[in-house]
């Protein structure tokens, strides 16, 4: 799409991104925010801590600038930050907390980002990005081609130049990446890495614009209840479905998955410590870049599933006062019946049809039918006497589940709510499968437990004979509300 003039005089009148760059204190504003929110990955931080952290900024300033270069306070720029018409950061209150807390909003992150990518960087790659291009190239074709010769073709093709290339090592003709190229790609992987975190934000944000949409139809609906939560459940699945949803949830399944975390683990540890990479040491926030993926993931599962909560206490209200309506139109006509008992209207007030007999002829009736009898069998076999192991008696068990809730409420003291497979991590399955099934027992039978099928989580236990188990079970979250 192109640029035109009115586009563009709209976007630079109302996007918040662009009203940060053009901000009359916008180097205070990014450097505090990046410094803040993005280097460390917060995903929220409590008023407090804000506006301590904003004051030792101000004071540095001041002393460097001049006292009258930021007058106000700092409590007063961080409302200023979060007004509606700047929206660079969400004031909110989270559950169970009389403390505001803020968090970046996704246009704030892209003036950050955008501000970050005019620096000067000493090495630009593009062998990286090139070969990127191509393979990005590569998977489109031959993952749109519907002709199975074709496929089996490309595929043969690739096989052959993996065996040219084992060939070619056996015979010890092979090539070492040199700096330049693992430079290269390492600044590559740095700048999708740091994105990945920035998407995390954005979905989560789609998500409380969706909530805002859905309340605000709810206040506003005059139609049937079935209507508008099938308008609100289609809209909400639209997301899911959407392709910025499903690729999320394709990214968290991978992500979630032990192999993916222990071979994301090993490859970071074996690249930060090739010689060739000695003056990236700083970047040591990559070297956990996964966790902070989980982390950042985890929070946007919590906010959606907070979200789908909160909707449905706010359609609980919205039947509640519905309800009442109804009863006081009732309580209306009661009142109204008893005035008309003690002064009845004189001549006619109702006229009714004539009333008809319903008429039911004894061959419409169906026939007796008499119930099946069941044939038991009586005979007893007898045993012919043999010894019989009845040690397997004595290796039966039961799953305390009091145990296990006390597992749960023992957690939610620290926490206002715990994931299933968190839980599992820290108080491994002795049981195994059946521990397993009764925790999600408890959780069913917990009103205030979410469940979340579109997201899916592995569980793994030792067996008896110590081979590793693995199950695939829903995201499954405790609350403490519940539980504390």
């Amino acid at each position: 799409m192109g640029l035109s003039f009115d586009s563009l005089n709209h976007l630079f009148r109302s996007h918040p991104a662009i009203k940060l760059l053009r901000a009359e204190h916008a180097p205070l504003i990014l450097s505090f925010l990046d410094r803040v929110f993005i280097q460390p990955n917060v995903r929220f931080m409590s008023q407090s801590e804000l506006v301590s952290g904003l004051e030792d900024t101000l004071y540095v300033l001041r002393e460097s600038e001049g006292e009258d270069m930021y007058p106000r306070s700092a409590q007063a720029y961080l409302d200023d930050w979060a007004q509606n018409e700047k929206g660079w950061l969400r004031k909110f209150y989270p559950e169970n907390s009389d403390e505001p807390h803020y968090d970046l909003t996704p246009s704030a992150e892209k003036a950050i980002a955008w501000i970050d990518g005019l620096s000067s960087r000493e090495f630009v790659g593009t062998e990286s990005r090139l070969m990127t291009v191509f393979e990005l190239l590569r998977q489109m074709v031959l993952g749109s081609e519907e002709d199975t010769k074709v496929r089996i073709a490309e595929l043969e093709k690739k096989k052959q130049e993996i065996e040219d290339r084992i060939a070619a090592i056996h015979r010890g003709e092979f090539e070492i990446m040199d700096g330049t190229a693992l430079r290269d790609r390492f600044m590559q992987f740095s700048a999708m890495a740091r994105e990945l975190l920035s998407d995390f934000r954005t979905v989560e944000h789609n998500f409380r614009q969706l909530d805002a949409s859905v309340r605000e139809k709810i206040t506003l609906w005059e139609g049937s209840k079935g209507e508008l939560l099938e308008q609100i459940f289609g809209e909400r699945d639209m997301i899911t479905d959407s392709d910025q949803g499903r690729s999320f949830r394709a990214f968290w399944d991978f992500l979630m998955s032990t192999q993916s975390q222990e071979e994301l683990t090993s490859l970071l540890e074996t690249v930060f410590s090739l010689e060739a990479l000695s003056s990236f040491a700083g970047e040591s926030r990559l070297k956990r870049i996964h966790f902070d993926w989980l982390e950042a993931g985890e929070h946007t599962q919590r906010t959606v599933a907070g979200l789908s909560g909160q909707l449905r206490r706010y359609l609980d209200n919205q039947a509640y006062l519905e309800n009442k309506r109804i009863m006081g139109i009732l309580e209306d006509i009661t009142v109204a019946a008893l005035n008309t008992r003690d002064n009845p209207p004189r001549g006619t007030f109702m006229e009714t049809e004539d009333p008809a007999v319903q008429i039911r002829l004894p061959l419409e009736r169906r026939l007796f039918e008499p119930a099946a009898r069941l044939k038991l069998t009586s005979d007893v076999s007898v045993a012919d006497g043999g010894e019989i192991d009845c040690s397997v008696l004595l290796h039966q068990f039961f799953v305390d589940t009091a145990e296990l809730r006390e597992n749960i409420r023992r957690e939610l003291v620290q926490r206002d709510q715990i994931a299933l497979h968190d839980l599992i991590s820290k108080y491994p399955l002795n049981r195994g499968l059946a521990e397993l099934v009764a925790y999600l027992s408890i959780a069913s039978d917990e009103e205030d437990t979410v469940f979340d099928d579109d997201s899916e989580v592995h569980v793994t236990w030792n067996a008896v004979d110590g081979r590793e188990k693995k199950a695939s079970i829903p995201l499954v979250i405790f609350n403490r509300r519940t539980h504390g």
